[in-house]
This record gives C-alpha cells, sequence and structure tokens, in this order.
C-alpha cells in the first residue's frame, strides 16, 4: 500500500497527481482546499461521510495503474 490513512490529502494529490479523479469520483472535493494541506486522508474521508477503506483501495489502485 503506497497511501496510507495519515497521510494528508494534499501530500497524496501531490505526489500522485492521478488520485485528484478518485478523491472527486468518491466525492471528496476539498482538493485545492487549504484544509487538504493538513487533514489526512481518513479526516477529509470521515468529515464527507465516505467510507475510508473504499477510498484506500481506489486510491492505492489508481497509484498502481499508474506505474505500470
Amino acid at each position: 500500500m503506497v497511501i496510507t490513512k495519515d497521510m494528508s490529502i494534499g501530500e497524496v494529490v501531490q505526489k500522485y497527481p492521478e488520485t485528484v479523479q478518485v478523491f472527486l469520483s468518491h466525492g471528496l472535493m476539498c482538493i485545492g482546499c487549504a484544509v487538504a494541506r493538513y487533514e489526512n486522508v481518513e479526516q477529509g474521508a470521515m468529515a464527507h461521510g465516505i467510507n475510508v477503506e473504499a477510498l484506500m483501495k481506489d486510491l492505492n489502485a489508481a497509484v498502481s495503474a499508474g506505474n505500470n
């Protein structure tokens, strides 16, 4: 697993731009929000009522697909 729940949303998007679409498809629209720099993936998902495990699975799948 490349992306972990404790990584900040901003860090994930910066390192793995291919994850932007995953965040958006799960309803997490705060990619450019100032809070995204500090809020981790789990906090952001929970604040928006998003299934954390499903989001993590899709984020890591996007990164894996990008490396193939």
